[in-house]
């Protein structure tokens, strides 16, 4: 039935009464009381993380910066897997581009103990027991396999099994889980030899001071397709005690950023974003045989 305009507005007038009544006696909502701690809620936002500059996110990598998880040797350019997912996790936290401030910082120095110059450290490591006792990992963000390559000269070339690789000469990155990888699953004969970096690792390759070198997966295809002649991967090792190995972010120990880059991180994984940064700059690491 249609009412003449007094009578909706003074219908109108009543029902705004009525629904002001029944709120002001309604129970309170506990949850309006409980903080929003996602990683673009307010706990989480710039201006009150603890980051060690005001309104700056100050991220840390080493210097060479590797493809395929940083291009040109330039972090901040956003190419890459590592540099790519640093911004992806920025921008969660509510930092733009121009908020994000790179340092150089050697892989060794960031999981040592003691203070660190960055708010958080991307460089491909590995979550590990040991070193959460020196610093805090995010959550992880990258599955990673461990993988033996070398060139098509070396005797290791055919192998197909760790048994075969006992008396090869290898090597890997200093404090890496592909050095522990070659402790404690192939177990050679041979002392295995130490690098600064996988550059000085990928040269003793080159001219035959190491039989082998050992990488992670994504790296290994990276070095045997561009870096190295006639390079080839030998194989992709177990997990190190049948456990998955995952990346992830590095963080003063007991930081206040830790939780919150967890949350940004984990975001990132539920939305699909870092399945499709790992498919544009990972995406050619299918197919590597397995080492039994």
């Amino acid at each position: 039935m249609f009412l003449p305009r007094p009578a909706r507005v003074a219908a109108a007038v009543s029902l705004a009464v009525a629904l002001s009544a029944v709120t002001a006696c309604a129970p309170a909502d506990e949850s309006d009381d409980e903080p929003d701690t996602s990683a673009s809620g307010s706990e989480c936002s710039p201006e009150n993380l603890q980051t060690k500059r005001d309104g700056i996110l100050t991220i840390g990598t080493d210097s060479p910066a590797y493809p395929p998880w940083f291009i040109d040797n330039d972090p901040s350019n956003g190419q890459g897997f590592e540099s790519a997912v640093a911004y992806a996790v920025a921008e969660e936290l509510g930092f733009s581009e121009d908020q994000v401030e790179w340092i150089t910082v050697t892989f060794n120095n960031a999981i040592a103990p003691g203070p660190k110059d960055f708010d958080f450290d991307i460089n491909q490591f590995s979550i590990t027991e040991e070193r959460r006792n020196a610093v805090d990992f995010s959550s992880p963000y990258y599955d990673v396999r461990q993988a033996v390559i070398t060139v098509e000269t070396s005797p290791i070339a055919g192998a197909t099994t760790l048994a075969e690789l006992a008396d090869a000469r290898l090597g890997a990155q200093v404090g890496t889980t592909s050095y522990q990888a070659i402790t404690d699953l192939i177990q050679p004969n041979v002392e295995p030899s130490v690098f600064n970096t996988n550059d000085d690792a990928r040269q003793a390759l080159e001219n035959g001071t190491i039989d082998g070198l050992v990488v992670d997966l994504p790296t290994a295809f990276y070095m045997t397709s561009a870096e190295l002649t006639n390079g080839i991967i030998v194989g992709q090792l177990p997990p190190l005690d049948g456990q998955q190995e995952q990346f992830g972010l590095v963080l003063d120990l007991n930081s206040p950023l830790t939780d919150c880059v967890s949350q940004a991180v984990d975001a990132l994984r539920e939305n699909g974003t870092l399945a499709e940064l790992e498919e544009r700059w990972l995406g050619q690491t299918a197919g590597a045989p397995e080492l039994t």
